[in-house]
């Protein structure tokens, strides 16, 4: 089929948003949203209904020893192949887009070019990613990490969750430990394409169509223990305190005022805090913080843990309490292919939607695959900035703007 046959292909939006809507019933909470932790029941319904899909396609499914699952039209040769994905599984309340779009608007361009009579020249794969969230096992991005060498796959397997359970075991208990084994990225996948909801309020309050995405920005999340003496609040004096509380209540006021002191790139968040005993009338003798930092910069990011590194030994210094750090994620910033970036943004113009390059804020399964093979990604609007969340929501129209925007640089990339 020609090229100029295939610009004018555009995704079925009806099929697209029932499925999106079927799958959303795996897990389904009371009023709207979802909870599909990885590896669990709900998760394996959902896993099973996203492989009958890719089945009915006649797609050449595989599964991986970490939960990868990949389903491949083949093409007129056997070059490596263009991959669209994301993942399904889900935060404990979430929307029905984060994740579920990549893959399911990936299935829905394939679906679209079976129906329209052609075969690629490249392979074409949609594949869905174990654990991105990390909400149950962390790290998060735990198989597009494992898929892309970056994580060992024992280590993956070892993980123990939330609650108590290993990756393995639960893998095996919902049947999708797999067999399969993947060759290099960099030998069986030619390029890497992932479309997502923004997660942020920048395309909704700008009132745009399409997020070109350069890149990712660097993580650093840490997490602080801080040891002091328990001691009766009332007869205390200041001056005689060891108190863990009011030096996990300085690093949560100060990393708010770092990234405010730095440039607007910077964010700094304590997410998590916990004292002991806990108790109104006693002086905390333990303190736990999470911090996280973000940045598309490493060397600000860098900034911003050192200058952090340096507020807290002062802190344990005049306070006189002892510190603990445990390192719980740490990713540079990640820069997409500049070819395909231009490529996305050139395309959604020609189709007439209106665009704007920038960064993410999240991690994706793209930024593992970013190292090994051309990258990018494209982002829809979420309604004012809600993502993980029952109420997160992105309109039909700028569902099918995305996948049809997808569609186009994938019949760029595969033909």
């Amino acid at each position: 089929m020609a090229m100029e046959t295939t610009v004018s292909l555009s995704v079925n939006s009806d099929r697209l948003q029932s499925r999106l809507y079927k799958l959303a019933e795996m897990g389904a909470l009371e009023g709207g949203g979802v909870s599909r932790l990885a590896l669990t029941d709900s998760d394996k319904m959902g896993r099973d209904l996203v492989v009958s899909w890719m089945t009915e396609l006649g797609l050449d499914i595989a599964i991986d020893r970490i939960g990868n699952v990949v389903g491949t039209l083949k093409g007129q040769t056997d070059q490596p192949a263009v991959m669209m994905g994301s993942h399904i599984d889900t935060v404990s309340t979430a929307g029905i887009f984060d994740g579920n779009l990549g893959v399911l608007a990936g299935l829905e361009v394939i679906e679209t070019i079976v129906d329209a009579g052609i075969t690629p020249v490249r392979p074409l794969s949609v594949a869905f990613f174990t654990n991105e969230e990390g909400s149950r096992f962390a790290p998060d991005m735990m198989g597009s990490a494992v898929f892309t060498e970056s994580l060992a796959l024992e280590t993956a397997l070892e993980t123990i969750g939330i609650d108590g359970k290993s990756v393995a075991d639960e893998l095996a208990r919902i049947g999708y430990l797999g067999e399969d084994t993947f060759p290099s990225v960099s030998d069986t996948v030619s390029a890497y394409i992932e479309l997502h909801v923004e997660q942020g309020p920048v395309l909704d309050e700008l009132a745009l169509d399409i997020g070109v995405v350069e890149g990712v920005q660097g993580i650093s999340w840490s997490e602080y223990t801080f040891h002091g003496t328990s001691n009766h609040a009332g007869t205390t004096p200041m001056s005689y305190r060891q108190d863990a509380g009011v030096v996990a209540a300085a690093v949560m006021s100060y990393v708010h005022q770092l990234a405010e002191s730095m440039p607007n790139n910077q964010l700094a968040t304590v997410g998590s805090i916990e004292f002991r005993p806990n108790l109104v009338n006693v002086i905390p003798n333990y303190s736990r913080i999470t911090v996280d930092l973000r940045n598309s910069n490493e060397s600000e990011l860098k900034r911003a843990e050192s200058e952090l590194e340096a507020f807290i030994a002062s802190l344990v210094k005049k306070h006189g309490v002892r510190v603990e750090k445990k390192v719980l994620a740490r990713f540079e910033p990640v820069i997409f292919d500049s070819n395909m970036v231009g490529k996305i943004e050139s395309l959604a113009k020609e189709s007439g939607m209106s665009t704007k390059r920038m960064f993410s804020g999240a991690g994706h399964d793209a930024q593992m695959f970013a190292p090994h093979c051309p990258t990018a990604m494209i982002f829809v609007p979420s309604q004012d900035g809600i993502s993980h969340n029952i109420h997160e929501h992105t309109t039909p129209r700028q569902v099918t703007n995305g996948a049809n925007l997808l569609l186009q640089t994938i019949l760029k990339l595969c033909m």
